[in-house]
């Protein structure tokens, strides 16, 4: 029975409750379920108390204490135009970032385990620390001792650059607050808790309560701060799809572990362009920049050899060539072999289909491999034209010449699509020595300037490129 004493009214709290939360999405349940109806995952709902402690709700109300104002675009553009980049000292991290570290940014990097996120951190700070600023580098994961060694080896030795080994999220922000450094790493999100909260790190909750936590001390206190995530067996960032929502830049470090090279990629950024890339090259002394990428994944490239191609791609505003190999080989199984490393398998299947409709190849005598050397992933459909010149090179046995450049999407019907960026990369690839290109003719009548771009072959149909070959 309630009290009538006025000092008891508004005390009384809600019971804490169980709730059933998948690890992957998190979808919640008021029971257990084996399969996830949201992402279909299996085995992923993990049950986890909802107290009444302070909440993300709460974290973001916070934002907001103190008198609201309102200004006018062009005063919000004069704040803007005094708010200073710092530069990492990392030509190619600068680049994702959209030119440097933004006071007060939120930044999410992800990738696979081992693959050098926290050396890239380590060495980031490091720089940071040799101008002056103070920075704070968090470990959930190694012991003080064990990052010192790293440093030491990376050559990050520095009177600015302070070490913590803790989980606890309460410990964090004090020391945050005590030693008010430019910029805080937590590595890994993943293992950071806050107390009131009774469910295990890493959990949907836990995640999504730190992150929010973190936020209010970069919007208020104007501390810059990286969080190091894991990812999941399908390359997606694990945590909460909000997670993703609320940093201002996600960046998504990966390579192939049997390559020295590195990419990072930038999925998400509010202070520059999304898609730009950096390129690293992973040395026993740490990670080196790579300025120029189409010289190093061209550099072991074959002379005249059938099945080997030279595409040249675009990542955010940056153009680079890439190899695109393909071997054609014949088969006796009902079922000929179709496989891809670093292309879209689903894209193989489209233009294998293309060429044996309109060509009338014999593809389905044969296996077929696809492969971009050096590790590279390419996901824009420009590299359709350069995948089936490869195939052709392969089937007829007859090598492409090592100065062919080629570009262009290919259609259902067999039409050569035009892509974006010609100029950009026409430049690229005659920098490089390339003398010939091969291009869709939908973008000769969008190209400003051709001069000093060697011979241009415009096409219009896979045809076209099967009388050339």
């Amino acid at each position: 029975m309630q009290s009538n004493d006025p000092k008891w009214q508004g005390t009384y709290m809600a019971k804490p409750k169980s709730i059933f939360i998948c690890q992957e999405c998190g979808a919640q349940s008021s029971r257990w379920l084996g399969k996830c109806p949201e992402c279909n995952a299996w085995n992923t709902y993990a049950e986890e108390t909802v107290g009444r402690p302070e909440t993300q709700a709460d974290t973001a109300r916070g934002l907001g204490r103190g008198e609201s104002k309102v200004v006018t675009l062009s005063e919000a553009a004069l704040e803007s135009e005094l708010v200073k980049r710092s530069t990492t000292s990392l030509n190619e991290l600068d680049r994702v970032l959209g030119g440097g570290i933004v006071p007060g940014s939120f930044t999410l990097i992800g990738g696979d385990p081992g693959i050098g996120k926290s050396t890239l951190m380590l060495q980031t700070l490091a720089n940071l620390a040799r101008t002056g600023n103070k920075v704070l580098y968090i470990s959930g994961e190694e012991s003080v001792g064990q990052t010192q060694m790293r440093a030491k080896r990376l050559g990050a030795a520095s009177e600015n650059l302070f070490l913590a080994s803790e989980t606890n999220l309460d410990v964090i922000l004090e020391l945050a607050k005590k030693i008010n450094p430019f910029i805080v790493v937590i590595d890994s999100i993943q293992t950071a808790f806050l107390p009131a909260l009774q469910s295990a790190p890493g959990s949907v909750s836990q995640v999504r309560e730190c992150a929010a936590k973190l936020m209010f001390l970069a919007k208020t206190e104007g501390v810059s701060v990286f969080l190091v995530g894991h990812i999941t067996k399908d390359g997606s960032i694990a945590g909460p799809k909000v997670l993703e929502h609320m940093v201002d830049t996600v960046m998504s470090f990966e390579g192939d572990p049997n390559h020295q090279y590195r990419i990072l990629r930038g999925i998400k950024n509010r202070f520059g362009p999304a898609n730009e890339m950096g390129v690293f090259e992973m040395t026993s002394e740490g990670l080196k920049e790579v300025a120029n990428p189409s010289e190093l994944f061209l550099s072991e490239r074959a002379e005249a050899t059938p099945g080997s191609a030279v595409f040249c791609t675009v990542e955010g505003t940056r153009p680079y060539l890439v190899e695109v190999q393909a071997l054609a080989t014949r088969t006796n199984m009902a079922m000929p072999r179709r496989t891809s490393l670093g292309f879209d398998p689903n894209r193989v299947h489209l233009l294998l289909a293309i060429l044996d409709k309109h060509l009338k190849l014999d593809l389905y005598a044969h296996d077929v491999f696809v492969n971009i050397a050096g590790g590279v992933k390419i996901n824009e459909p420009a590299a359709d034209l350069a995948v089936a010149a490869a195939l052709l090179s392969s089937l007829k046995n007859n090598p492409i010449t090592k100065t062919n450049c080629f570009f262009g999407e290919l259609g259902l019907t067999g039409e050569v699509r035009g892509v974006s960026f010609p100029e950009l990369r026409l430049k690229e690839a005659s920098k490089l020595g390339f003398e010939k290109f091969f291009a869709p003719q939908n973008n000769h009548r969008h190209l400003k300037n051709e001069k000093g771009a060697g011979q241009i072959v415009w096409l219009e149909n896979i045809k076209d490129l099967q009388k050339l070959i």
